[in-house]
């Protein structure tokens, strides 16, 4: 079951992310601003609730001073208890309570304070509390009377219910709130618009880059972009480079190889067409017609061989089918190598061999494509036959390394080797090495390379047998070729 992916929008995940935090704060502000009101609205009027209470609790103790000792008494008068009912908006309640606690005057159902604290006299207190299941907001202070040294005090206490207060807290919710409701869709609109205006280089570069003909590889202009959007159009510019290297590559690669193919096609046409002319003169005996037979078998065999390894390179150069890696056995592969060149081998008179452990003694492993692992030996093994006279000797060695690292694929041979000036040359493909007879596709190593760089491997390739300076050339062999390849392996995991 195929994963499907909603495609998202930029734009709308950017408009998200700036307005969601925007929705949330606003709930936010608006409690805050609540709290600020609250405390604003309080102050004035818990200031004019406090002289309240400090002019009834002048009175208080200015009536108690004139009292006897302990029979303290107090009677507001009915201007003083008028003034106090004189609010149409809330209800004042009050309550004084004499130096024992008892009560002398106001309001009994006024809550006693809860006061934990030391008892200063003459200090002012607030707190909020019910009276009558009606919040209120309520100023105390603890009265001494005048000319009493010692003894306790009186409680003096004044309560106004919040209507008020609750009615200015909301003229200035209000007058906080209700622009709030105007600016907030206006903002919201800004950013609409400041986002199509930003994304609007992108729309362009779209433009663009759809405008373009299919052809046109050639890097896009960075000037013309945004510096959020610089590093995209880079990457772009760098995948179009390598783009347009690749299918350079491939346009030549395909210009070699059908020049390369037209030679075993004509010679295969002029062959066909040598043995009809003969044929329709009547001077074709049947030693020529096998002759032409045999041309003909030749050159089908040449163009064979070159298709064989067009599709060999065409696979090395397969990114995903070499991705496919498995345990390799290095000595397994070459081991099947040689086995099935030594036909080959023997019709040329060639001692072909192999040195190295066996499949059982290996040690080391590949993480590789077992697949181009065996076509990069078959190479280098076709290639090392190709050069090397008939009577010379071609060997195929692995080497491990004793502390698990590499593993080393040789394959020497005994050949004419290859001038130092053109070892670089000889892994490109279609190139032959100038004066050699031998008739190559110049596929062979330039395949064996692609795919030991498919693997993180390093080929080389240098004299097997370096010429000892005073010698005729005619006096020695061959200095032949060694090509190297040097694997990273590891250890073989132990069987349990």
């Amino acid at each position: 079951m195929r994963a499907e992916f909603d495609q998202r929008s930029l734009f709308g995940e950017i408009l998200d992310w700036m307005l969601a935090p925007l929705l949330l704060i606003w709930p936010m502000s608006v409690f805050l601003t609540w709290l600020v009101a609250q405390g604003i609205a309080n102050k004035p009027y818990d200031r004019e609730l406090g002289e309240m209470t400090r002019t009834l609790g002048l009175q208080v103790a200015a009536e108690a001073s004139h009292a006897p000792t302990g029979k303290a008494r107090f009677a507001l008068s009915s201007e003083a208890a008028a003034l106090l009912r004189s609010d149409e908006t809330d209800t004042v309640f009050y309550q004084v309570l004499g130096t024992a606690g008892e009560f002398l005057s106001g309001d009994h159902g006024l809550p006693l304070p809860d006061e934990e604290a030391p008892l200063v006299a003459w200090e002012l207190h607030f707190r909020d509390d019910e009276v009558q299941n009606e919040s209120v907001r309520v100023a105390y202070l603890w009265v001494w009377p005048e000319g009493q040294a010692g003894g306790r005090m009186m409680l003096v206490q004044v309560a106004e219910t919040l209507g008020k207060r609750s009615r200015l807290t909301n003229e200035i919710i209000k007058g906080v709130i209700l622009p709030q409701f105007v600016i907030l869709p206006l903002a919201v609109l800004l950013v609409w618009l400041a986002l199509a205006r930003g994304i609007a280089p992108l729309n362009e570069l779209q433009r663009r880059i759809r405008s373009r003909d299919s052809s046109d590889l050639s890097p896009i202009d960075e000037r013309r972009v945004p510096d959020e959007v610089a590093p995209l159009v880079r990457a772009i510019n760098d995948l179009l480079a390598r783009l347009d290297q690749s299918m350079s590559g491939q346009k030549h690669f395909l210009a070699d190889a059908a020049h390369q193919l037209k030679t075993p096609l004509a010679g295969l046409r002029m062959q066909a067409e040598l043995a009809q002319r003969e044929i329709d003169l009547g001077r074709s005996s049947p030693s020529e017609l096998k002759l032409s037979l045999q041309q003909i078998s030749l050159a089908s065999q040449r163009a064979a061989h070159m298709v064989n390894q067009l599709l060999s390179m065409a696979r090395a150069e397969d990114n995903e089918h070499a991705a496919r890696k498995s345990e390799v056995n290095l000595s397994e592969l070459a081991i099947e190598a040689v086995r099935d060149f030594v036909p080959r081998a023997l019709e040329k008179r060639i001692d072909l061999g192999f040195e190295g452990p066996s499949v059982s003694q290996s040690s080391l492993r590949l993480h590789g494509q077992p697949v181009l692992i065996r076509e990069l030996i078959r190479n280098l093994v076709d290639n090392a036959l190709l050069y090397t006279p008939t009577g010379g000797t071609v060997t195929v060695r692995i080497v491990e390394d004793p502390f698990g690292q590499v593993a080393v694929l040789q394959v020497e041979d005994s050949g004419p080797g290859i001038a130092a000036i053109e070892r670089e040359q000889v892994f490109q493909p279609f190139y032959r090495s100038l004066g050699t007879n031998v008739d190559g596709s110049g596929l062979g190593l330039a395949i064996a390379h692609e795919i030991a760089v498919q693997h993180e491997a390093e080929l080389t390739v240098e004299d097997a047998r370096p010429r000892k300076p005073g010698v005729a050339e005619a006096e020695v062999q061959g200095p032949g070729a060694l090509f190297t390849v040097r694997f990273k392996a590891y250890a073989k995991p132990a069987i349990e």
